[in-house]
């Protein structure tokens, strides 16, 4: 679809919905400690967009599943992963369902009891995208065998820089080392020469000799 694989759209549609079901935690929490109703408004609209959200990247994480190749250890991680995102999907769904049935109708408690079950919803939220991350960055999973392989060749084999390329604050080689302070530096290609005083020819006085005009 539009270039896209499962992982890949999987990967796409996983922002947007987390991002949404955080910010209705918080303002629903802010709501609560502030009394103010457009506080609350914004965290119910985040709340009905982040659950739907959140479907569609479960139902493309389970076919995300059925795509890639991996090993037993991807297959831990991403069973963790998965279990997870149900959990997450299950208490923003509920919640969303509860708030759009009872939201006008809300006491103080059953309000408390509801935003409890959001940051709640956002630690679950937020240990998902940990094993997400887990199963991208130390499993590589969804990049392609013979990528990951030419990856790994090419790693193997390193990278040479050109003079003046590197990675650094910038494109420039590293200056020389500073000179300590006072000390004069000549410009490259300056003819060796000598920094002892030149004396003038003739009459010379012994050292310790007071200065004296001539």
């Amino acid at each position: 679809m539009f270039g896209y694989d499962w992982p890949r759209l999987h990967a796409a549609l996983n922002d947007l919905p987390a991002a949404l079901l955080l910010v209705a935690a918080l303002f629903e929490l802010l709501a609560l400690a502030t009394r103010k109703e457009t506080f609350r408004q914004v965290s119910f609209w985040t709340l009905i967009v982040g659950a739907i959200g959140g479907a569609a990247a479960v139902l493309s994480g389970l076919q995300a599943e059925e795509s890639i190749a991996h090993g037993d250890a991807v297959h831990r991680v991403m069973e963790t992963h998965e279990l997870l995102g149900f959990i997450t999907l299950a208490i923003f769904g509920v919640l969303a369902v509860w708030r759009i049935w009872r939201e006008r109708r809300m006491g103080t408690t059953e309000r408390a009891l509801a935003t409890a079950l959001s940051l709640g919803g956002a630690g679950v939220l937020i240990a998902t995208a940990v094993y997400g991350g887990r199963l991208v960055f130390e499993h590589a999973a969804g990049i392609p065998t013979e990528v990951l392989t030419s990856e790994i060749r090419e790693r193997t084999e390193g990278h040479e820089h050109a003079p003046g390329e590197g990675h650094g604050d910038g494109d420039s080689a590293a200056p020389a080392a500073a000179s300590p302070a006072g000390d004069h530096v000549d410009p490259p290609g300056t003819p060796p020469h000598s920094h002892e005083p030149e004396q003038p020819a003739g009459h010379s006085d012994p050292p310790g000799t007071p200065a004296h005009d001539h």
